[in-house]
This record gives structure tokens, C-alpha cells and sequence, in this order.
């Protein structure tokens, strides 16, 4: 993922308005970000628990997206897959994650939803070395091969959310 300024991380946000997008906290630590290792970056609102960012790269420049988590998966802990890093060794909660789409739609009511990890971790999930299941398999290329589907995944929801192939 590419370096991003704050005021780009800003302006990148499809689904609200301009004004809530210069409003929103940006994540705690950005000048300390390891790019390279990012396929998106998503951190969570610390003033309103359930609130979460992400911004994914796209062809088109990058997309920011406002989340709410559900309270239900807020409360239950229950064991989880999240859907962008496939991750089954979660130690950490899974929420189930709604964004309201951008343009006319959104402003309609309607909303797409995922299952991500709660503090969006996905990044670090991909890049610990395979389960002994994997012994025979070349750990690097699995390694590879789970972060472009990461990449892959993020960059879906995305789309859905634009509503558009990015």
C-alpha cells in the first residue's frame, strides 16, 4: 500500500459526506505505519466503539470506507472466520462490519456487510508462517498467496461498496 497523508485518508471516504470525513479521528500511530506491509488500513473510532475506517487501494486512487460493527457481534464472542484474512487461528474477535454505500444508494438506506477482524489485523494474520498442515508446501508461497487474496477480498467489498469495478 502506498504512503497516504492524512488529508488524502480524508478525502478518500465514499460514504459520507465531506464534513464527517474531516470530523473523523484518523488512526493513533499513523506516522508510524509499515505501508509496505498493509494491504488496506483500518483502525477503530476510540470515541465510538463501534465505529471503524478502512482505506483500500484501488486502480482509481483509495477508498475509505466508515463501518459500523454490529452490537450483536459486539456482545456474542463467538468464534468467527473473518472474511478479508481468512484467519481460523483468531485469538481476537470477528465483528460483522456495515458500510452504507456510497452515492444515491447509501443515502437510499442501503448497506453491504463483512465479517473482518474487530481491531483489523488482517494484515499481520497473513503474514505468520503456515500451520503445520502446510509442512509440505512452500511457506513463502502460501504467505504470498494469502496476502493477494487479502488484497483481493478488501478490494471487493470495496467495489460493492461504490458500486463499481475497481
Amino acid at each position: 500500500m502506498e504512503i497516504l497523508s492524512p488529508q488524502q485518508i480524508r478525502e478518500s471516504f465514499v460514504n459520507c459526506s465531506r464534513s464527517e470525513a474531516e470530523e473523523l479521528s484518523l488512526p493513533p500511530g499513523l506516522h508510524e505505519v509499515d505501508w509496505a506491509r498493509r494491504e488496506y488500513l483500518g483502525w477503530r473510532d476510540p470515541r465510538l466503539p463501534q465505529r471503524g475506517y478502512v482505506v483500500i487501494p484501488s486502480g482509481d486512487g483509495p477508498v475509505g470506507i466508515v463501518l459500523r460493527a454490529s452490537e450483536a457481534s459486539m456482545r456474542s464472542h463467538v468464534p468467527s472466520m473473518c472474511g478479508w484474512c481468512q484467519d481460523v487461528q483468531l485469538v481476537r474477535d470477528v465483528y460483522f462490519w456495515s458500510a452504507r454505500r456510497a452515492g444515491q444508494a447509501g443515502r437510499n438506506g442501503d448497506t453491504v456487510g463483512t465479517l473482518v477482524c474487530g481491531s483489523f489485523e488482517c494484515s499481520v494474520n497473513v503474514r505468520r508462517t503456515p500451520p503445520p498442515q502446510y509442512v509440505s508446501f512452500d511457506p513463502d508461497r502460501v504467505i504470498e498467496e494469502r496476502i493477494a487474496g487479502l488484497a483481493d477480498r478488501a478490494r471487493r467489498f470495496a467495489a460493492t461498496v461504490v458500486g463499481a469495478r475497481i
